[in-house]
């Protein structure tokens, strides 16, 4: 007997699946995170990302208008600075290359994008820890909140109108929004990292922004093992303020994704890290897998389990591919 029900017919044509489609992908979903560095003349080529750059502030912001006439929703920037120290001073250094890189950006396109900033010190500490270090040794969590204020300003004077607080401190989404709103930055929103692992994929990106951290940072970003946490970080970022919150990586954490997003009353933001983006990229180069279609299931299957922001290093590109 033939069977009474037949899915197959909503498969037949591209028409019909485009029709059909539970999921739908959007430029407008898309983040890129973006580099720009100090001391260099010319893009620097980072080798376990590629096609990935750091940039000087010339060609940031040619890329960043390439992104943004993409249709790209937003630009999530990362500074590499030449010179570095315990605390960090150029993170919240006026003239630092991140906040010349905000400026620039800002000058040049306006609201005709979203500007996101990094709020974070390990890229600007010459221990590569994401804040000040106690004389013991452990990241002072107090101390760090301070810097992270400052920070916040600093950058949102720059430009920036989507801060990313990526520490894992607690109390950094309260902290900086006391900061903001008594400097009178009651518009400057907030993008918590709320859930951020302490994951074996991040390698690629350390190469980007020439961390020197040794070690490890698993004393404040969370355990893999651990979910029922996650959400508890969650709950605690929207306690504080939070305008968006973060889950990251993306792709092995789509659980937790799904939860936060069940959850949640803003909106949720995934990041496809730099492993995730390097292994894809890997196995294509190798003829081992179709790239441009495994990016698109990636990104659809961050988007179905809940994300309404993407932040990917392919966001120019694959939005590109979906106008």
């Amino acid at each position: 007997m033939y069977p009474a029900h037949r899915p197959r017919r909503l498969r037949t044509t591209p028409a019909m699946r485009r029709l059909v489609a539970e999921t739908a992908i959007e430029p407008r979903h898309l983040v890129l995170p973006m580099f720009v560095a100090d001391d260099i003349t010319e893009p620097r080529p980072i080798e376990s990302l590629p096609g990935v750059v750091q940039h000087t502030p010339d060609t940031l912001r040619a890329a960043a208008v390439e992104a943004a006439a993409a249709g790209v929703g937003g630009l999530m920037l990362f500074g590499v600075p030449s010179r570095r120290d315990a605390t960090g001073t150029g993170a919240d250094d006026p003239d630092g290359i991140l906040n010349l890189g905000l400026r620039t950006l800002r000058e040049e396109l306006g609201d005709d994008t979203v500007l996101m900033a990094d709020t974070c010190l390990d890229e600007f500490t010459d221990h590569g820890h994401c804040g000040v270090l106690a004389a013991d040794g452990s990241v002072d969590n107090d101390a760090t909140l301070d810097r992270y204020v400052s920070m916040a300003l600093a950058q949102a004077e720059a430009g920036a109108q989507v801060l990313g607080p990526s520490g894992m401190m607690d109390g950094q989404v309260a902290a900086i929004r006391s900061g903001l709103d008594a400097a009178g930055r009651t518009d400057t929103a907030i993008l918590a990292y709320a859930a951020k692992y302490a994951s074996a994929l991040y390698g690629p990106f350390r190469e980007a922004v020439g961390s020197t951290l040794v070690g490890d940072r698993k004393t404040y970003q969370q355990d893999p093992a651990n979910r029922r946490e996650s959400l508890r970080e969650v709950d605690l970022d929207l306690a504080e303020g939070a305008d968006m919150v973060m889950v990251k990586p993306a792709m092995l954490y789509l659980d937790v994704l799904r939860e936060v997003a069940d959850r949640s009353d803003v909106p949720v933001a995934a990041y496809q890290v730099s492993g995730e983006y390097a292994m894809i990229s890997a196995a294509a180069q190798r003829d081992w897998i179709d790239r441009d279609r495994a990016v698109l299931e990636s990104l659809t299957a961050i988007r179905r389990a809940g994300a309404d922001i993407v932040l990917t290093y392919w966001a120019t590109e694959a939005a590109g591919w979906l106008r």
